[in-house]
């Protein structure tokens, strides 16, 4: 098992390390919103867009970045069947090539999301794209199609009336899948270079858009995935989707689990705090606070506090030890996106386009900056090139230091 732990060691560490500041999937290279590189402008304004480039479609995946390339998601065509992979160049914003497939499965969704809602992923090597229509698609960073898989061929019943939210992730060699619903429902690991599954588990049948997230206590510890539902959190190994734990005191269906300081922090009874558990031990409570309920974004550990919005657009900071609150910021929302940290600074963008950045301090949280974009925006940003990319149906943004 140790031998094994090494080889899921590698491939993590070449995503988070290798790839420099690289934001390779959904809540960047650890899935916990952090960015451990780069440092994007404190003060922002209309004059902090570098560029702007052109999107048609509709999408609300958020953006990825590797090397020197942006990559995202949309959609097109009257019932959202035209599924677009793109790519711009991340110095100016030029479109680089735009791959472009049919969907396979439904693409009825809620006017809120489209077919392109979740976000891509990357190894470094391969893009991958997952849609509502439980279409996955993989390619090379040139946009050279390598393997596509239409999830609904095999399984017709796994879809719900809203359309399916949550971003895969990559962890080692394997593609973690959710394909979480109201009928057939189930997460599937696949092999990250040919599309075949390594694994296929049942999930509780229930509508589910919360996205995994990737838990290492240590250097030495193999690296577990975070599958979160109605009914809690289960802990299992990426190569074989075996179950390691769970936690089963339910949990939100929208703001996902995410892990800082070893802790997990789990939208259940409000926010709980939980200390990870083993294959014969359960993770133990440390806390749960109503008071830091989130609503539809994620919650944020960073610099040892944990930070919430709530429904009200309040950004509230707490002890991540005690669930205490330190202090709270009321923002101008309301919040789709999950914040995203770096450099003492939080990066909010609220569903009408407008930025908000907050230097976080002990005793309290000031805006420094805001840029309106005027568009809706319910992606979650990506950190990059000391950059923000985000993005809305209409466009795609780089913000930067002047």
């Amino acid at each position: 098992m140790k031998n094994e732990s090494i080889k899921l060691l590698i491939p993590v560490l070449a995503v988070c390390l290798c790839c420099g500041a690289d934001w390779p999937q959904f809540r960047g290279p650890l899935t916990n919103n952090v960015s451990i590189a780069d440092a994007p402008p404190s003060k922002v304004d209309q004059e902090s867009i570098a560029w702007t480039a052109d999107l048609e479609g509709r999408g609300a995946s958020g953006p990825i970045v590797v090397g020197d390339k942006v990559f995202l998601t949309s959609t097109t065509g009257f019932k959202e069947d035209q599924l677009h992979v793109l790519c711009f160049d991340l110095k100016t914003g030029k479109q680089l090539w735009d791959r472009q497939f049919w969907a396979t499965g439904r693409t009825q969704c809620h006017n809120k999301m489209c077919v392109a809602t979740p976000t891509p992923a990357s190894d470094g090597q391969r893009v991958f794209a997952t849609f509502s229509s439980n279409d996955v698609v993989c390619l090379d960073l040139d946009g050279n199609l390598i393997w596509i898989r239409g999830l609904s061929h095999d399984y017709p019943n796994a879809s719900n009336s809203l359309g399916m939210a949550s971003s895969p992730i990559v962890v080692g060699e394997t593609l973690i899948v959710p394909v979480e619903n109201d009928d057939d429902s189930f997460t599937t690991g696949l092999d990250v270079k040919t599309g075949i599954a390594r694994w296929k588990i049942k999930r509780p049948r229930v509508a589910n858009w919360t996205s995994p997230a990737i838990l290492k206590t240590s250097p030495e510890a193999e690296a577990l995935v975070l599958l979160q539902s109605s009914e809690g959190v289960d802990a299992i190994y990426p190569q074989t989707g075996e179950t390691a734990w769970q936690y089963e005191e339910g949990a939100g269906r929208i703001p996902s689990t995410t892990v800082g300081d070893n802790t997990l922090f789990v939208p259940s009874n409000g926010l709980t705090a939980l200390t990870p558990g083993s294959s014969s031990e359960p993770p133990k409570v440390l806390w749960s606070e109503q008071k830091l309920s989130p609503a539809t974004a994620s919650p944020l550990v960073y610099q040892k506090k944990v930070f919430t919005v709530n429904r009200a657009g309040v950004l509230t900071c707490a002890n991540p030890q005690t669930g205490e609150v330190i202090w709270r910021l009321r923002l101008k929302g309301p919040f789709s996106a999950t914040p995203i940290a770096a450099a003492n600074h939080l990066y909010l963008v609220n569903e009408k386009g407008l930025l908000q950045v907050v230097q976080l301090g002990e005793e309290q949280g000031e805006v420094t900056g805001e840029v309106d974009l005027k568009e809706t925006i319910l992606a979650t940003p990506a950190i990059s090139d000391n950059s923000l990319f985000l993005r809305s149906d209409k466009h795609l943004w780089k913000i930067s230091s002047r």
